[in-house]
């Protein structure tokens, strides 16, 4: 008889992609990322190459689903009362809640911040997967994303969060008194830049409406062939 999984029963793949994960993590805090072979991965986890490659296609791909997962806990870890908080004090709670969930593996977070400082290619993927995070830590502390403006808030947020995190690597005190008195420091800062890029935006005219003042609605087909008047 065909013995069904019962519902306490954690699929296979989920088993196997967590081991690669912690595989990848636990090698990334012994050697630098360009030293990591998808063998060694495979060694370590314990799974035979093709399980990996049925996981993942890359290195960057395993990191990729580390931090998605760093992204659900935070979410996941949202506190309901923060919401009546000032927009600077919600994105301190988030980013500090970031930084607790990353703290078990603070080793692996050092190499890979020395690899990038040689690695241009990887520096570029890494920015890349941060604006992404990022943009879900905005919306964890209820500020907007949308649009050109909403990408840009991300993109100063994952600078923003890698400055924090070059002082967090060494602070050693239990409370991450620098750490916080950092990211109050640069939270201030971005205040001000968002401040300037919301006047920005107000000066710059919107495109879309820009092209609806140039459709020629009410034009009859005869004036269609007008030359526009010189001011």
């Amino acid at each position: 008889m065909v013995r069904r999984p019962t519902s306490q029963t954690q699929p296979s793949g989920d088993f196997d992609r967590q081991k690669i994960i912690d595989a990848f993590l636990f090698l990334l805090a012994e050697r630098r990322y360009e030293e990591i072979g998808l063998g060694d991965l495979a060694a370590r986890s314990g799974l035979p190459l093709h399980r990996v490659r049925a996981e993942f296609d890359s290195l960057l791909s395993v990191l990729a689903s580390f931090l998605e997962d760093v992204d659900k806990k935070v979410l996941a870890g949202t506190d309901a009362e923060m919401a009546q908080e000032p927009v600077r004090e919600r994105l301190f709670d988030v980013l500090m809640r970031r930084l607790e969930i990353l703290a078990p593996h603070r080793e692996a977070i050092r190499s890979l911040y020395f690899s990038a400082r040689c690695n241009p290619g990887l520096a570029l993927a890494l920015n890349g997967l941060s604006v992404r995070s990022q943009t879900w830590m905005l919306a964890a502390a209820d500020i907007d994303t949308a649009g050109l403006r909403g990408g840009l808030r991300a993109q100063g947020l994952a600078c923003l969060f890698a400055d924090v995190v070059r002082t967090w690597l060494d602070d050693d005190d239990p409370g991450l008194a620098r750490t916080m008195a950092v990211l109050d420091r640069q939270l201030g800062r971005g205040a001000r830049w968002a401040r300037a890029l919301d006047d920005l935006c107000r000066l710059v005219p919107n495109p879309c409406r820009l092209a609806r003042r140039g459709r020629p609605r009410d034009r009859k087909p005869d004036d269609l062939g007008e030359q526009p008047a010189v001011v």
